[in-house]
């Protein structure tokens, strides 16, 4: 086992801070053999070098069940992310944490998957994805119900889970969900985007709260950054349901450098962020993601890895 693999399920296993993780999306369906392989060659020796503990590999799915609004880009399909973390990267050594989306999903489908991760002699690790909207969760298979899978067919499986601050502003209860989404075998979070700093400390705050009170060890909770590059990918943030508080996409939609802007507004998120998780004695980490295809957002992606490195260093 690599340095790096140990690294990553010691630090879920222990509870431990500082979980350092690289998002990417696969590349669209669409593309040919040879220019799949271009773009796994570029992501590749992209991610060779960064001083991570895994890289996340989405799947990406419609999600126009979640808003009546038109979507800014248009959705393509993407390579299956699984084929493209073990195929297209399997030159890539650091652990892989590769998104599953369940919902409308078979039980036979969400089996077979699972009895391939339960066979691998290596740890896997994957995050499950429920359903675009509240009001579709009831079609098909649930969440719950690949859980109770995991628990079957690969017990052995780093289970991780969504968190969503924005909706903890909402219902009060996103602490509740993380702590009920570990009972049922996750074993770490991730978090959506984080721009609106306020909504994910009082999840943060009412997690701590909760955790103390049951006498319960806090699991990891992985905050994601995303630079933002345009106005376009603001309103595509958006429309995926990341919150930007109204001064804040004023500051962006008005700023000379947008993604310089963006890339100075993550960096003092997940600086508070930090401070007030070591506060709480919550175990925090990062996941910079780098799901645009134009090369200054990639760039700047790669940038602010070095950049929360030495965040999670100062606090550790």
């Amino acid at each position: 086992m690599s340095s790096a693999l140990a690294n990553l399920f010691e630090k879920i296993d222990r509870r431990l801070p500082g979980i350092r993780l690289y998002g990417i999306a696969p590349p669209k369906r669409a593309n040919d053999p040879e220019a799949l392989a271009r773009i796994a060659a570029r992501q590749a020796e992209r991610v060779r070098d960064l001083p991570i503990d895994g890289l996340v590999v989405y799947d990406l799915q419609d999600e126009s069940e979640r808003t009546s609004a038109p979507r800014p880009f248009p959705f393509l399909p993407t390579v299956d992310p699984e084929v493209y973390a073990d195929v297209h990267l399997r030159e890539v050594r650091v652990p892989k944490v590769v998104y599953r989306a369940v919902h409308g999903q078979s039980r036979a489908h969400v089996t077979e998957w699972l009895d391939r991760l339960a066979a691998s002699s290596s740890p896997r690790a994957s995050v499950l994805v429920g359903a675009p909207a509240k009001w579709s969760a009831g079609r098909g298979f649930g969440l719950s119900e690949a859980y109770a899978l995991v628990r079957e067919r690969a017990p052995k499986l780093y289970l991780g889970g969504i968190t969503i601050a924005e909706r903890h502003g909402r219902s009060q209860r996103e602490h509740e969900r993380i702590l009920e989404k570990e009972d049922q075998g996750c074993r770490f979070f991730v978090s959506q985007a984080v721009y609106d700093v306020t909504a994910s400390k009082s999840l943060l705050s009412d997690l701590a709260l909760a955790c103390e009170s049951a006498g319960r060890a806090p699991p990891p909770i992985v905050v994601t950054l995303s630079p933002c590059g345009s106005v376009r990918t603001l309103e595509l943030m958006q429309w995926l349901g990341i919150a930007f508080p109204r001064w804040l996409e004023n500051d962006l939609r008005h700023a000379g450098d947008i993604l310089e802007k963006s890339m100075r507004l993550c960096t003092t998120i997940l600086a508070e962020l930090v401070e007030y998780a070591a506060e709480k004695r919550l175990p925090l980490g990062v996941n910079v993601e780098s799901v645009s295809i134009r090369q200054a957002e990639i760039d700047a992606s790669v940038e602010l890895v070095a950049l929360t490195q030495k965040l999670l260093d100062r606090a550790s």
